[in-house]
C-alpha cells in the first residue's frame, strides 16, 4: 500500500512515539493513501514523504465512518486507546471534532447526533502506524516538494462544509 506523510523535512525513519497520544487513532506515525490530501497539510517548503507499507503479517484494523469509528476517536481523544493493532486505517475526523466532542460531553448533543455532524464533508483516509513491527514494514521510497492547494479552492471547500454543518446542527437543535 502506497502511503504519504507531509512534513517540513524528509523522514526516512519514522518514529511512532513522536506523535500526540490523543490523536484520532492514538499515538503513532500518521500517513494517508490519499495523495491529494497531502496538499491540505503542506506549508511553505514542505515535502511529501512516500512509503510502501508491506501489509503481510500485520494486524490491521480498518474503520469506516460509523458509531464504532466515532467511539474509538472519542476514546483516543481522552487517551484511552482500546485497540492493540500494528496499524489502524480509517476516515479522518472533520475539523469540528473538538467542538463536537465537547458539546456532546457537556450533554448538549446525544452521541448519535454528534456522529451525524462528523459525517459531514469530504472523507479522507488516514493510516496510523502504531508498532515497531509495522514501522519495519514501511519502506521509504522518496520525498518530493509539493504545491499547496490554492487558497480559493480551500475557501470554497471550507465554506461548503461550514454551511452543511450549520444546516445539520440547526436540524438537530430543532428536533
Amino acid at each position: 500500500m502506497i502511503l504519504y506523510h507531509t512534513s517540513d523535512r524528509e523522514i526516512r525513519n519514522p518514529d511512532i512515539r513522536y506523535g500526540r497520544k490523543n490523536a484520532d487513532f492514538g499515538q503513532g506515525f500518521y500517513l494517508t493513501p490519499d495523495r491529494d490530501f497531502t496538499y491540505r497539510w503542506a506549508g511553505k517548503d514542505d515535502v511529501v514523504n512516500v512509503y510502501d507499507l508491506d501489509e503481510t503479517g500485520l494486524d490491521l484494523h480498518t474503520f469506516s465512518r460509523s458509531a464504532e469509528w466515532f467511539q474509538y476517536i472519542f476514546d483516543n481523544r481522552r487517551m484511552k486507546d482500546s485497540l492493540t493493532k500494528d496499524a489502524v486505517i480509517g476516515p479522518i475526523a472533520n475539523d469540528t471534532i473538538f467542538d463536537t466532542l465537547g458539546i456532546m460531553s457537556s450533554g448538549f448533543l446525544k452521541p448519535e447526533d454528534a456522529l451525524k455532524l462528523l459525517m459531514i464533508g469530504p472523507e479522507y483516509t488516514q493510516a496510523a502506524i502504531k508498532t515497531e513491527k509495522a514501522v519495519k514494514q514501511l519502506r521509504f521510497i522518496k520525498s518530493e516538494k509539493i504545491e499547496r492547494i490554492t487558497g480559493e479552492k480551500r475557501k470554497l471547500e471550507t465554506d461548503a462544509y461550514l454551511e452543511a454543518f450549520a444546516q445539520e446542527l440547526e436540524k438537530l437543535l430543532n428536533q
